[in-house]
């Protein structure tokens, strides 16, 4: 017993000598090996997934260049990110033996060098099988202000956003669905959340639409949708949508969003065998959600405040949901999800029935150390929730009038097939060679029967004499 004891003793102590990166490397080097041996699930629904987490950090801006202010975020192989702690104040006595660095492990870690096409790689993309599958995803972007996450969802003509990216690629997906004589519809609407109203951001009209549940489902009455055919059409969307979207200036961020845009994109598939058909309908979202921010550091005032205060509260909302869904000891409580118009638009995408990819965007920079830490916990406590996909298929079968539409075609059908086996008929009988019997010889014909003889014998006077009398008895 003693030497067991003892051997207690010193794992802990190498265990608690092992630092909390490496353990978090191990786990996450774990947890993707598990991944690459598990088998893919094709049906893509069924099965509890935990919310995708990708962290992104953007480079330093020129006001913090100038500032020369201190760089203390640091990404480690692709999955690890150390916030160390700021120079510390030499009359901050109080800290002055405290140490404040952070470590998180998240699914993906992108560093202030990595590209547009590298963050779409492994956060929108992968949830476009599960939409042309016939479910529901959602991507959104969360962090503080002036983080970058307007411009790692919407981008530019130079360096387009994951909005331009995941609708090419949709695109190409319904040119191979028309090859395969399958009609795909891709609709898309744009809105946002500006001081609590939602506002139609394609239609113009200034009018305040309202969230109804329809069947368990949050959808937006009034909500304007529009087919899109080609890259072009997106880029004309999205540019007059994001001319009326809020923003304003503040000394955060020169181009601050002052409200939560959301961009939904619609899927619909027509599968059809016979009589019945089926109707998948996928649905895409990707959000864009303003950032949070801290008055002293904004220095925001009049309407600029109060628009701070409603972003804040409605990602404090959406904090609380995210608190009350990772907890595990909390299960089956209740979720604010009524707390903002911001967690009710994403009650299926945090706790619902759809693939949900969160990216969490923050700055590199000592100043914002705070925010990037509070960032970082909500990003942490979102892995922990769970995520069941669900299908939005529809068995259907036709009207009446699509009966006769297929009843015309089976008649045409057979009317071809009639043709075909006549045509085939007629060539086989002018190949073929039709021989005629010749007629008979003299010799050839056949002698007369005695039934003949007879009757020519019984009728006297007809081709030849009567024979004579018989003679007198002596």
């Amino acid at each position: 017993s003693t030497q067991s004891t003892w051997g207690f003793f010193v794992w802990a102590y190498e265990f608690t000598s092992v630092p909390l990166c490496c353990l978090r490397a191990s786990h996450v080097l774990c947890r993707d090996l598990t991944d690459m041996a598990a088998p893919v699930n094709e049906s893509h629904s069924g099965a509890a997934n935990s919310l995708v987490v990708a962290l992104r950090v953007r480079p330093m801006n020129a006001k913090e260049l100038a500032n020369e202010d201190e760089k203390v975020v640091q990404v480690i192989d692709n999955n690890l990110v150390c916030v160390a702690e700021p120079s510390k104040d030499k009359n901050d006595y109080l800290r002055h033996d405290r140490s404040r660095e952070k470590k998180f492990a998240f699914d993906h870690a992108f560093g202030d060098n990595s590209t547009q096409l590298e963050v779409y790689a492994v956060t929108a993309k992968p949830v476009l099988s599960s939409v042309l599958a016939g479910c529901n995803a959602t991507v959104f972007a969360y962090g503080p202000t002036g983080s970058g996450k307007t411009y790692t969802m919407t981008g530019s003509k130079e360096s387009p956003g994951v909005m331009v990216l995941t609708l090419q690629d949709l695109f190409l997906e319904r040119q191979r669905a028309a090859a395969r004589n399958q009609k795909m519809k891709i609709a898309i609407s744009y809105l946002e959340v500006y001081n609590e109203h939602i506002q139609d951001l394609l239609s113009g009209s200034p009018a305040h639409l309202e969230l109804r549940e329809v069947s368990d489902k949050i959808v937006v009455a009034g909500l304007s949708e529009h087919d899109v055919d080609n890259v072009a059409e997106v880029y004309d969307l999205l540019e007059n949508g994001n001319r009326r979207r809020t923003t304003e200036s503040t000394c955060a961020n020169t181009t601050s969003s002052r409200s939560h845009a959301v961009l939904q994109i619609a899927v619909t598939q027509e599968c059809r065998g016979g009589i019945a058909g089926k109707i998948m309908t996928g649905k895409l979202s990707l959000i864009d959600l303003a950032g949070s921010e801290r008055a002293a550091e904004t220095q925001n005032r009049g309407i600029r405040l109060i628009e701070g205060a409603k972003i804040n509260r409605s990602l404090l909302a959406l904090a609380n949901c995210i608190n009350t869904l990772g907890d595990a000891a909390r299960k089956g409580r209740y979720v604010p999800y009524r707390d903002s118009k911001l967690t009710r638009l994403l009650k299926d995408s945090l706790g619902g029935t759809c693939r949900t990819v969160m990216i969490a965007a923050i700055g590199p920079a000592a100043h914002s150390f705070e925010e990037t830490v509070n960032t970082l916990k909500y990003a942490n406590r979102a892995k922990e929730i769970k995520i069941t996909a669900k299908q939005n298929v529809k068995n259907v079968e036709y009207h009446i009038t699509e009966y006769q539409a297929i009843i015309h075609d089976l008649q045409r059908e057979v009317e071809l097939l009639r043709q075909r086996v006549g045509s085939t008929t007629t060539n086989t009988a002018a190949t073929s060679t039709l021989v005629t019997p010749s007629s008979p010889t003299p010799t050839q014909m056949p002698s007369l029967t005695p039934l003949t003889a007879a009757a020519a014998t019984a009728a006297p006077g007809v081709g030849a004499t009567a024979p004579p009398p018989p003679p007198p008895p002596p």
